[in-house]
């Protein structure tokens, strides 16, 4: 992020966990979102009616937000993948 002078508006630390609760509001605030899971990379559509589908690829197996979660625009990322990253921030 420093790398392309990209300022970090929120940092939440990891003891404060975010669950599905938080997953329905951060998508419903989104128009699009990608999901990264290893070298696996799912997209999804935002927004008030996302599926559940969509929430569920946000959560680990704990039942908490993957990490990272960062909000780009309109666009959610979820997990890490490089090229996602390099698509949405150019």
């Amino acid at each position: 992020m420093e790398a392309r002078k990209i300022t970090i508006k929120e940092t939440i630390p990891a003891s404060r966990k975010l669950q599905r609760e938080d997953a329905i509001e951060l998508l419903s605030k989104a128009t699009a979102m990608t999901v990264a899971k290893g070298k696996k990379v799912a997209q999804f559509k935002g927004g008030k009616n996302a599926s559940d589908e969509a929430i569920d690829a946000m959560l680990g197996s704990t039942g908490n937000l993957r990490a990272p979660t960062a909000v780009v625009g309109k666009t959610l990322l979820v997990g890490f993948n490089e090229e996602s990253y390099s698509d949405v921030l150019g």
